[in-house]
């Protein structure tokens, strides 16, 4: 084993550097996130997206995604807004104060359409 030279012992935390996890992989895992908070996806919905700031340790999220209807979706909202926080804290280490979440569409479910009369 060879000794390298100029190194005497353990570097002190300042001089090691930073990780950095790129605002990509924070979005994707915010995505992921939401589509895991939904209660039920309707087979015709897009995908969540998120889009995310990063400043430091902290990142401000926007997640746009379709839900169904008949639903409650302010709780739906809410169930987006705590898992976003909560998985982007455990996997990227960063606090989430802020989640806007945007509905984009509403699909009608089955239901909701053979009540209205429009499934033939």
């Amino acid at each position: 084993m060879t000794a390298v030279s100029g190194a005497s012992g353990p570097v002190s935390a300042g001089e090691r550097g930073e990780t950095r996890i790129a605002d990509r992989v924070v979005a994707k895992i915010a995505a992921q996130a939401a589509k895991e908070a939904v209660d039920a996806t309707p087979k015709e919905a897009a995908a969540p997206r998120a889009t995310v700031t990063v400043h430091r340790d902290t990142a401000r999220v926007r997640v746009s995604l379709e839900l169904g209807y008949p639903a409650d979706i302010g709780h739906q909202c809410g169930a987006v807004r705590r898992r976003v926080a909560e998985r982007v804290k455990a996997l990227a280490g960063m606090e989430v104060p802020e989640v806007a979440v945007q509905v984009e569409r509403l699909h009608p479910t089955g239901a909701s359409l053979a009540a209205q009369g429009r499934i033939r």
